[in-house]
């Protein structure tokens, strides 16, 4: 028999609300020092994100304004589930015409570890069908799938037989702000950018007027991620999409004023921003790097240009951070290919960059001792599964 129906809940009035924040493995850290300098309540870490309360707004405003978070989910219930016939009694037990109507879309995401329901595809069809029943059963109709832009994605985490089913509040994972049009070769998610420029302190090095410099900008990625940050841009704020837009609990008055609020910032940190500049051997990445700064607003603000490390010279301006992402695979072909490009960058940090803060990201640390430079600190992120050390340098 299926459990009994929950009541009715409305978000817009209950306070606190609990949510989760999910992110990149090694990013808890600062993600909840992020949540915690947006207003965020009771904010812990946890195995691969960050949990925290406060009103709707707040979930709202994780989702404009987190740069580190993979995704913002608003969880509904928690349960019991060693079976599949348990996992459609639990879902089926919520009040899903709260969420969504007949005529809407909704989308699953169903993850599993260390249970007795194995296969991520079967579970997520059995939540598909407990929600479509209770539907059709009360209705004679049921709502359709959109796995793209559903009215609601629901997600549904399984570990060790304890479920927990939460909206996805993001919709779509939050490192895609808009703007990227090209990523080149083995781009950064913007996500591990925004964690590689907050951990190299920038934001410090931009107050006192400090320059941005990329020696290796690829597709742009640091460099637009640095000039939002200094900028005070929300990188959510040209997303057209987001899960609660179209959820039947969503307060188009509270996200409007959030909206309004993210543009009267980006307008009076536009102007207050430092140089920021990056350089690239490559012309196709240059091309690649000024379209996406047109599609971020950027095209004014930040200059990319072809050359080499072995063309840098010596910036002029205020001394800022430079940094650089050099391949560290097998991009070039051979390892003495990988070691004399880091040789390289070493020099030119050393020939061009007197007095400055310098941040190299690297998922090949051993490569670092070509730069024959001292790192003073060090990070750990993860690049996918790729485990990468961002070090710092100040050079002298």
């Amino acid at each position: 028999m299926p459990a009994s129906r929950s009541p009715a809940g409305d978000f817009r009035l209950s306070t606190p609300i609990r949510f989760f924040a999910t992110c990149a493995k090694g990013m808890e850290p600062p993600l909840a020092v992020e949540l915690r300098a947006m207003g965020a309540d009771d904010v812990r870490e946890t195995r691969a994100g960050v949990e925290f309360a406060g009103p709707l707004e707040a979930g709202y405003r994780a989702c404009l304004w987190s740069r580190l978070a993979s995704r913002v989910l608003l969880p509904l219930t928690r349960f019991h589930c060693p079976d599949p016939e348990d996992l459609y009694d639990g879902v089926r037990a919520l009040n899903w015409d709260d969420h969504l109507g007949t005529d809407g879309t909704l989308a699953v995401d169903f993850s599993t570890s260390q249970s007795l329901i194995t296969h991520s595809r079967y579970g997520a069809l059995r939540v598909k069908d407990a929600i479509v029943d209770q539907f059709r059963d009360e209705t004679g109709l049921r709502p359709s799938v959109d796995t793209r832009y559903p009215d609601v994605r629901i997600n549904v985490y399984l570990y060790r037989d304890e479920a927990t089913v939460s909206l996805d509040l993001s919709g779509d994972a939050l490192h895609r702000r808009g703007y990227r049009t090209h990523g080149g070769e083995a781009p950064l998610k913007e996500s591990l950018a925004a964690a590689i420029i907050g951990y190299s302190r920038w934001l410090a090095i931009a107050e006192k007027g400090g320059l941005l410099v990329d020696l290796m900008c690829g597709s742009g990625t640091l460099l637009i991620e640095g000039a939002l940050m200094a900028a005070d841009v929300a990188p959510g704020l040209e997303r057209d999409y987001f899960g609660f837009l179209r959820w039947r609990e969503h307060d188009p008055a509270l996200w409007a004023g959030l909206l309004e609020e993210a543009r009267q910032r980006r307008t009076a940190g536009l102007a207050r921003l430092p140089p920021i500049r990056g350089y690239d051997r490559d012309p196709l990445a240059i091309e690649f790097a000024r379209e996406n700064l047109r599609c971020a607003g950027l095209q004014d603000r930040v200059t990319v240009t072809v050359r080499s490390l072995a063309e840098a010279t010596p910036e002029t301006g205020t001394p800022g951070l430079v940094v650089a992402n050099p391949p560290y695979g097998e991009r070039l072909g051979t390892d003495s290919d990988l070691e004399a490009l880091y040789a390289e960058l070493g020099g030119a940090l050393k020939r061009c960059f007197s007095g400055w803060r310098a941040a190299v990201f690297t998922g090949n640390p051993d490569l670092a001792h070509c730069m024959r430079l001292g790192a003073d600190k060090k990070n750990t992120l993860y690049n996918g599964a790729i485990p990468c050390k961002l070090l710092h340098y100040g050079i002298g």
